[in-house]
């Protein structure tokens, strides 16, 4: 067996059945091979499409033969940390019995890890589930299916039972989920349009942020970011990307390597005055917008996918929050009365 990918949310298996490998149940075969798993976790995962044999996907009973070519994608949920419910506020734009899809607020955590172990959007949906039994009598509990970092605001859905999970990982694992986010971003581009197609990794020397790897590089992961001009505003300008694949902090990064870093992203470079002029009233403005958005410029504007139960196609747009457009306000005059831009 060969462990293909593994991700904060899951891991991909590719591998050949044996030679000699005697006739037997699939489940019960994955079962003794992959670790931290159940029988009920494989089964959902082919119930859910997520498990294929030959190219094709097959069920659990399915009897596994000799040389057989096994796929299977298993969502990998942090593990070993206790999540105690809280009673947070939040904002639910939809629920029902298989998903919540929450407008999460920058600042939130999405998950208890080191150094937040409380105070997370986790630890507020347990709380709001924690009067819910699923169908085997045990408490329902939120299952993820993605992230957004802590300081990005906007759509985001989670599963509320496995089968569900199971189907919206598929979804996002074959990128056939509708993702776009809006941006503000230093400098000015030329073009209205352009994909950025640059692997991502964990920086070398710090573990702890990303950077982008050369396509032959041994480090890192195939990550496409694709983005169009929504404003300009001169020295700063509004874009929407969309995303093809979902590397951590992927748009930071992607942006960052093409001179455009998001507008107050202290960990990428974007809190520093990097496009305009060296008048101290510029200077001041500048100051003043970082002080009205203490985070990076970016917003998970739209989600789309299909409903892992029903079939149908779902969308969600999210309207920006009030920091976000008290910026925006404020460039928009800018660049109007210091004629940097032409307004109709």
């Amino acid at each position: 067996m060969q462990l293909e990918e593994k991700d904060e949310l899951y891991e991909h298996y590719k591998f050949t059945v044996d030679k000699g490998q005697e006739s037997m149940r699939m489940d019960k075969y994955l079962l003794n091979l992959i670790q931290n798993t159940s029988r009920s976790k494989i089964q959902y995962a082919a119930k859910a499409g997520c498990i294929l044999v030959n190219g094709v996907p097959e069920k659990q009973n399915y009897k596994v033969k000799p040389e057989d070519q096994i796929t299977i994608l298993m969502p990998n949920p942090p593990r070993d940390i206790e999540i105690i419910a809280e009673n947070i506020p939040l904002d639910i734009p939809y629920e029902d019995d298989d998903i919540i899809v929450v407008n999460k607020p920058a600042g939130l955590v999405v998950h208890p890890a080191f150094g937040n172990y409380t105070g997370t959007l986790v630890n507020a949906l347990t709380y709001r589930f924690q009067e819910e039994i699923t169908q085997t009598g045990e408490p329902l509990r939120p299952l993820l299916v993605h992230r957004i970092d802590k300081n990005t605001s906007g759509i985001m859905i989670v599963a509320k039972n496995e089968e569900a999970q199971m189907k919206i990982a598929r979804e996002f694992f074959n990128h056939t989920i509708e993702r776009k986010y809006w941006a503000l971003v230093w400098g000015d581009f030329e073009e209205e349009q352009g994909t950025i197609n640059a692997k991502v990794g964990r920086n070398l020397k710090d573990r702890l942020i990303m950077t982008t790897f050369p396509d032959d590089s041994e480090h890192g992961k195939h990550a496409v970011t694709h983005w169009k001009v929504l404003e300009r505003f001169g020295y700063v300008t509004l874009i929407e990307c969309q995303l093809e694949t979902g590397r951590t902090h992927q748009i930071r990064v992607h942006l960052k390597s093409i001179g455009h870093p998001l507008f107050n992203d202290e960990i990428y470079g974007g809190d520093q005055i990097l496009k305009g002029t060296t008048f101290t009233k510029y200077k001041q403005f500048v100051k003043n917008c970082f002080e009205l958005m203490p985070r990076h410029a970016l917003h998970a504007k739209q989600l789309g996918f299909i409903h892992p139960s029903t079939g149908k196609p779902l969308f969600f747009d999210s309207d920006l929050p009030d920091d976000f457009k008290a910026v925006l306000i404020k460039w928009r005059t800018y660049a109007k009365n210091k004629g940097d831009i032409l307004f109709d």
